[in-house]
């Protein structure tokens, strides 16, 4: 049996009960899926996006201290985490609208588009 996502440098027990919603149930699963395919599918399990949250995950994964990136390679995180984002956000928009439908509240993407 593997370790569980909570022996991950820097990944508690809030991160773990995230990782088993979106049906990542241990250490080993964690880092074969990797840092961004693990956060597309916490954002899709219905976690709400924080870039904090993704640059923990990339570095307990690497094994370094939460803090321990700077300069250009956390701009170059930003951006994979922007592109995480922009990709979950158009199926989970659309999942929102379906079940605003079903209970008879109409809405468009642009409606929610001005609540984030």
């Amino acid at each position: 049996m593997s370790d569980p996502v909570s022996s991950i440098r820097n990944l508690g027990p809030a991160f773990e009960q995230a990782c088993t919603r979106a049906g990542i149930c241990d250490a080993d699963a964690l880092r074969a899926l990797g840092a961004d395919k693990a956060y597309e599918m916490l954002l899709s399990s219905g976690t709400r996006p924080h870039f904090i949250g993704y640059y923990v995950l990339v570095m307990g994964l690497q094994g370094r201290p939460w803090n321990d990136c700077k300069g250009e390679e956390k701009k170059a995180l930003r951006a994979r985490f922007d592109a995480i984002k922009a990709k979950i956000r158009p199926a989970a928009t659309q999942e929102l609208i379906a079940q605003l439908d079903m209970i008879g509240v109409r809405v468009t993407p642009a409606d929610l588009e001005q609540l984030a």
